[in-house]
């Protein structure tokens, strides 16, 4: 079961592999975060067994397990949706997220086993996984990174009721006049407090060279890209307490 919108395809090599991989996670993450509510609707339990599925267009599903034995491609967690009623709502997403960072693992050591990946391939395919953060982590919100930037944010944020419409442009333009003056000290202590901003919705990265608006949710402090939570600048400038996806939809279900 591979095809969501398009023809199944075998990446063969380490960039391939490493693409699908990122293809995958970003449709999970998306499908736990911004479009948490359909997920959870998704999810009935009393359902038969259901798996979550992510696919290299970005897109995801909640689908039954393929049927012929042993499938072309590892299978994600039987039966996500029996414990969603069960458990507290973050506590049911994050083992959600666990059993899917290990699902994408297997799916890309699948590949490098089938296409006969060596030592150093498999090395390096790791290594390109690692420098991301896991499913867990985006979620949960307990990446150690996500920590730095909670410190940095209290410290240079004394108004964090109003989302910050310029942060990317204000941000790029510290790190130019960092750059002219050439203070080592300065530029360690940037790329510090703002190298390392994880985005609540897809995980990915602050980029110090990309102009890129963000905005902060007032009620778990997470970041987000402006186009992940589709909010511009313009939209940001009338929110007074801006609600990410996941905590607007919490509270609506409540």
């Amino acid at each position: 079961m591979d095809a969501a919108g398009g023809a199944p395809y075998n990446p063969r090599s380490v960039n391939e592999v490493f693409r699908d991989f990122k293809g995958r996670r970003a449709a999970i993450v998306k499908a736990l975060t911004t479009d948490v509510e359909l997920f959870y609707q998704q999810c009935d339990p009393d359902k038969e067994n259901l798996c979550l599925y992510g696919f290299p267009n970005e897109h995801w599903e909640v689908n039954l397990p393929a049927e012929e034995v042993p499938p072309e491609l590892p299978e994600p967690a039987l039966g996500i949706n029996f414990a969603r009623d069960g458990m507290e709502e973050k506590d049911w997403l994050s083992l959600v997220a666990v059993h899917s960072d290990s699902w994408l693992i297997s799916v890309a050591m699948y590949f490098g086993a089938r296409f006969g990946f060596d030592r150093a391939d498999r090395k390096s395919l790791f290594s390109m996984i690692n420098d991301l953060p896991t499913i867990f982590e985006v979620v949960s919100g307990k990446s150690k990174k996500q920590g730095k930037e909670k410190s940095s944010v209290s410290s240079h944020d004394n108004n964090k009721s109003k989302p910050n419409s310029k942060r990317g442009s204000e941000s790029q333009e510290k790190y130019s006049k960092s750059m002219e003056s050439k203070d080592e000290g300065a530029l360690e202590k940037y790329d510090e407090e703002h190298g390392e901003t994880l985005c609540g919705a897809c995980g990915e990265n602050y980029a110090i060279d990309a102009d890129e608006f963000w905005i902060c949710c007032d009620i778990c402090e997470r970041w987000f890209h402006g186009k992940c939570v589709r909010i511009t600048p313009a939209k940001a400038e009338g929110i007074k307490h801006y609600k990410c996806p996941s905590c607007s939809n919490k509270k609506a279900r409540q």
